[in-house]
């Protein structure tokens, strides 16, 4: 998030415009409550990120009240179908895909899935992917299995996550964030294993730091410039009166290997 936040200020200086960010904390500001503090002061328009339009229970009508009033508004990381606005995402099930192959080709044949709560909608997209992965044919050939557990995007949840997919077995994590990654390595260093020796943790973001923990994690980047540039530009085209097409644009995401990955354990 702080990497968005500034890819997003800064495009936004370059256009003229000054930027106001508005951060949420648990038991904090809601969204809703900023979008009226924003709209008091007169802002051009609103980039939301992951915000509660990623919440597959949202109510949709509060962002079909911004459109409503001709506010230009993007939206990255999350997709409502019935609002009319670009949409800009992560493909999830490329990054899903990635870590899978990622792990396969090291010879794991036994994946688990460590990934938050399935109401929002990079988490069902990563869900999907990793259900379909495992069905596909050349997978299915090689005996490959996977097991989800459902937790906590920090670094808690992905330890609570780790240890119930390592009491099942499996020699490969993949996880939903690098947080959950961090979380996932601590479980497995608490139980006597070797990262990557016994089993193999792969993250998600890419995040600032993560190249320097121990050890330094493989994790699947998302293209953060790329998307705040875009989210900033839509922006400043609807501001403008040239909106871009209201869609879902999906940049791909790259998988990025260090350390915390290798050969499947004794050939399990």
């Amino acid at each position: 998030f702080p990497a968005f936040a500034q890819v997003i200020e800064n495009a936004c200086g370059q256009h003229g415009y000054t930027p106001v960010l508005c951060t949420q904390t648990p038991g904090g500001v809601g969204e809703d409550e900023y979008v009226e503090m924003l709209l008091d002061r007169g802002v051009s328009g609103i980039i939301f990120v992951s915000g509660l339009h990623a919440d597959v229970t949202t109510d949709a009508a509060r962002y079909q009240k911004l459109t409503g009033r001709g506010l230009p508004v993007v939206f990255v990381n999350g997709y409502i179908e019935s609002v009319e606005a670009p949409f800009i995402s992560t493909d999830d099930a490329v990054a899903t895909q990635l870590a899978v192959s990622h792990l396969t080709s090291l010879g794991h044949r036994r994946l688990g899935l460590a990934i938050g709560p399935d109401r929002y909608v990079p988490v069902r997209r990563k869900l999907a992917a990793f259900t379909a992965a495992l069905d596909s044919p050349e997978l299915r050939s090689k005996n490959v299995t996977g097991l989800v557990e459902q937790s906590l995007f920090s670094v808690e949840g992905g330890h609570a996550a780790a240890v119930r997919l390592l009491d099942q077995g499996v020699t490969g994590i993949i996880c939903g964030s690098d947080l959950m990654a961090l979380g996932a390595i601590r479980a497995a260093r608490q139980r006597g294993l070797d990262v990557p020796r016994d089993v193999s943790v792969v993250g998600y973001d890419d995040s600032p730091l993560i190249a320097f923990t121990d050890p330094p994690l493989t994790t699947v980047r998302q293209p953060v410039h790329a998307m705040g540039q875009a989210a900033v530009r839509a922006l400043i085209d609807a501001v403008s009166g040239h909106g871009s097409p209201n869609t879902e644009y999906l940049f791909r995401p790259e998988l990025v290997v260090r350390n915390s990955t290798g050969a499947v354990p004794g050939g399990r």
